[in-house]
């Protein structure tokens, strides 16, 4: 709580944890584009940005699902060697931009060295990029997946911790033993569609293991055999129900027949007008019989005069 009367509420966006407005403060000032890198446990989120009056304004992004579906990584894509491709990626994409230089700009995240923020950092600068930094938090090793190959070797094939850490890179066919040489092909890729060039179909043979393949194509041949047993099982079916259309229509045949038989009917009604109208006669003759003494009375009025 507050105890003096100079204490000052912070900032909602400083309350939160999301936004340091002192360094922000001198990243705008600077005039220079940012780097800015947020990281989470299955995705890496890569941007150049550039402070203008209205707002910030993105120059160039890349994404490390961008990585699945555009160039080929098996791999997951929240670990460092994901991590580097994205940065790369980015980086290859602002130099095609023309942006030269760049400051990086990690937020409120901790600057821990051989973090995936510093293997995006190595990713923009080899991919031509400067962005002014350290080599002391940049881990080279760990950039191509090293750390990962180790220790998959040390739990050895086929063991339950094995299996239960590395499912994922079994399941798309990729070994974790061999996680370097599957992120050198990644990173040709980048490079060869950079250029204007359509990937080799090569690539895709050795990314995928055979089994995987297998399994895909077995599911296929049976969903396409299955429709067209059903197909001939329902054409005798369409035929009971047109038989049962036709009776019907005889029925609604006979229905018309009693129709005729209303005649007298009409006859019948006709009848009783003719002696409403005999009715009215009489009345008429009521009428007339009032109308003889109003000229007797005005007889009498000439007598008088």
């Amino acid at each position: 709580m507050a105890k003096k009367a100079n204490y000052r509420v912070k900032l909602r966006r400083r309350r939160e944890g999301k936004t340091d407005y002192q360094a922000r403060k001198a990243l705008v000032t600077s005039r220079k584009p940012r780097l800015v890198t947020r990281a989470s446990n299955k995705n890496m989120e890569v941007q150049i940005i550039i402070a203008k009056p209205h707002g910030d304004e993105v120059l160039a992004s890349a994404n490390s699902r961008e990585l699945i579906k555009s160039y080929r990584w098996r791999a997951p894509a929240g670990n460092i060697p994901a991590a580097y491709l994205t940065g790369f990626l980015c980086g290859v994409k602002a130099k095609a931009a023309g942006i030269p230089t760049a400051i990086l700009d990690i937020g409120l995240d901790s600057p821990t060295k051989g973090s995936k923020i510093f293997a995006v950092l190595s990713g923009v600068v080899d991919a031509g990029v400067e962005v002014p930094h350290s080599e002391e938090k940049i881990v080279k090793e760990r950039m191509k997946g090293e750390h990962i190959a180790k220790y998959a070797k040390s739990l050895g094939a086929g063991s339950e911790e094995y299996t239960a850490k590395f499912s994922q890179y079994n399941a798309k066919g990729v070994a974790p033993e061999k996680i370097a040489e599957h992120f050198a092909k990644v990173k040709a890729n980048i490079i060869t569609v950079s250029k204007g060039e359509k990937l080799p179909e090569e690539v895709v043979e050795v990314v995928a293991s055979p089994k995987a393949a297998a399994k895909e194509k077995a599911p296929k041949v049976a969903v396409a055999a299955a429709p067209k047993a059903e197909v001939k099982e329902e054409k005798p079916a369409e035929v009971a129900p047109v038989k049962e259309k036709a009776a019907p229509k005889a029925k609604a045949a006979k229905t018309k027949a009693p129709k005729e038989k209303a005649a007298p009917k009409e006859k019948e009604a006709k009848a009783p007008k003719e002696k409403a109208v005999k009715e009215k006669a009489p009345k008429a003759a009521v009428e007339a019989e009032p109308k003889a003494p109003k000229a007797k009375v005005a007889k009498k009025g000439g007598k008088k005069e």
